[in-house]
């Protein structure tokens, strides 16, 4: 096993209005290795009381600080640097996440890329944006003021954790809000390290607060919190169900991305090489822990032999191993818990299809969260492998005859998060993109993001869309400014005839 990263804390504190501080109660929760399941440090756990000082923090640094005030280009300035801290910083973060989460070393370092490419972006669009102005000549002008909604609370998942992190934390700062992070219990040490790079870039004092904890206790008193206005949340579609009955009281805005079981189809005439490595690339990287995993393959039947031949072959060559060697591709789960879910609908899995490579813990590794990667052949769209989200390497493997059996197969559960699509025809591939039930798809492609567009899904998977400029729109309140340029003509009611 890799040794333990330098410089990891005895105690992972909350920040709040520019300190480092433990819990009000002093209470703290273990923070475990996935690899050993033996905790390696301990984190502070926050509640009501640590919730309440940071919202207090990020109300007082947004109604008197200068962080809402200032230019577009100000702010921009700062996220830049904040951008080249965390580029600067790859190698130390990965090495965290990884540990941390049993991501492989090599995934976790381009997640901390990622990371610093959202706070570039989002620095370059503020600067580059512009808003809506509408004139009828000589009668009105009309223009829109984009305003700040105020303290963002932002709570995060456990897989790629910082790189999430960033996701909401870029937009909602460049946005001028002020925010207060909850981040995943299971993870919190890449959080850890958001302090030291905000203090470094010169963010104004309380604008960022972070308070660790469990979904029961800090997450819900953030939820709940009427200084609150916004919620934006990633995670498992019941929590997200749970998020919005409590934001209702207070009619807070939420945006939630949530779970996934998203279809990837190949049809006869694609290019099997090239949706091989891309429907295995797809499962099997971050550990199978991905929302827009393409867990459910269908393959029409006269290639689905082959298919299946060649990609359970190579589920059965993919390295797992120790997170922090470079040759790893799948590593260990993030938690216990998680492993036994995942493990339990293994074998449920052999149950409802039939078993081509894995099936269970590598024998390599008797301890720990490893899962070989598991794929199952022969799906019926009514078994639970096919329908429920495993969030594991574990994949299942369909048969359809027809266009019409794709797509229904493929809208046939309650997610809607992404689709791929494999194929040569063009006009095949744009009507199926156009009628498969899902927030984002992909034509002969894995998950390749482009920022600027809308992430998010529908049905169970979530509500609302962030990126680009819908990112922008959440984190903000828009304004519309009418002006009359000529005489006003207005009905004049009570007025003599």
């Amino acid at each position: 096993m890799a040794d333990q990263p330098a410089g990891i804390p005895d105690l992972i504190p909350h920040y709040i209005d520019g300190e480092r501080v433990a819990s009000v109660d002093g209470d703290t929760f273990g923070v475990l290795n996935p690899v050993t399941n033996e905790d390696y440090t301990v984190a502070a756990s926050g509640k009501q009381a640590d919730i309440d000082l940071a919202v207090a923090a990020a109300s007082r640094a947004f109604h008197e600080g200068p962080w809402p005030r200032m230019k577009n280009r100000e702010r921009a300035r700062i996220l830049s640097r904040i951008a080249d801290i965390v580029e600067s910083r790859d190698q130390e973060l990965a090495q965290f996440e990884s540990w941390d989460s049993g991501l492989p070393i090599t995934q976790a370092k381009g997640q901390a890329q990622r990371a610093a490419e959202n706070f570039r972006f989002f620095a370059d669009l503020i600067v580059a944006g512009r808003d809506d102005t509408y004139k009828v000549p000589g009668t009105q002008v009309n223009y829109v003021n984009r305003k700040p909604k105020g303290v963002a609370g932002l709570i995060t998942p456990w897989n790629t954790p910082f790189m999430l992190e960033s996701w909401k934390l870029g937009p909602a700062l460049a946005s001028g809000c002020t925010v207060v992070l909850k981040p995943a219990e299971f993870t919190p040490l890449s959080a850890s390290l958001w302090a030291g790079i905000f203090e470094e870039a010169e963010l104004p004092r309380g604008v960022f607060n972070l308070v660790n904890g469990f979904g029961e206790t800090a997450g819900d008193a953030l939820v709940k919190h009427p200084d609150v206005p916004l919620i934006s949340f990633t995670g498992e579609s019941r929590t997200g169900q749970l998020i919005f009955g409590n934001s209702a009281p207070h009619l807070k805005a939420l945006s939630m991305e949530l779970g996934g079981k998203s279809p990837a189809v190949v049809f006869a005439d694609a290019d099997l090489d090239a949706a091989i490595d891309s429907t295995l690339f797809g499962v099997f990287s971050l550990n199978g822990e991905r929302c827009t995993a393409g867990s459910r393959i269908l393959v029409e039947r006269s290639v689905y032999d082959e298919f299946v031949e060649r990609y359970a072959a190579r589920a059965k060559s993919i390295v797992v191993g120790d997170p922090g060697d470079p040759k790893t591709e799948v590593g260990a789960l993030v938690h216990p818990e998680h492993f036994d879910k995942v493990m339990s609908y293994v074998e449920i899995g052999k149950e409802e299809g039939r078993l081509v490579a894995g099936g269970g813990r590598p024998e390599a590794f008797p301890e720990g969260n490893f899962v070989a990667p598991t794929v199952f052949v022969d799906v019926a769209p009514e078994a639970r492998i096919f329908q429920e989200e495993i969030f594991g390497p574990v994949v299942c493997i369909t048969p359809f005859d027809s266009d019409e059996e794709a797509l229904a197969l493929a809208n046939n559960t309650k997610y809607g998060l992404a689709a791929y699509i494999w194929t040569n025809d063009l006009k095949r591939a744009h009507l199926f993109a156009q009628d498969v039930e899902a927030g984002m798809v992909w034509l002969n492609s894995h998950n390749v993001r482009d920022l600027r567009s809308p992430f998010g899904g529908v049905k169970a998977s979530g509500l609302g869309h962030e990126g680009g400029y819908r990112s922008l729109d959440f984190y903000s309140d828009q304004q519309a400014v009418h002006i009359t340029l000529g005489d006003v003509h207005t009905t004049r009611f009570g007025a003599s005839a």
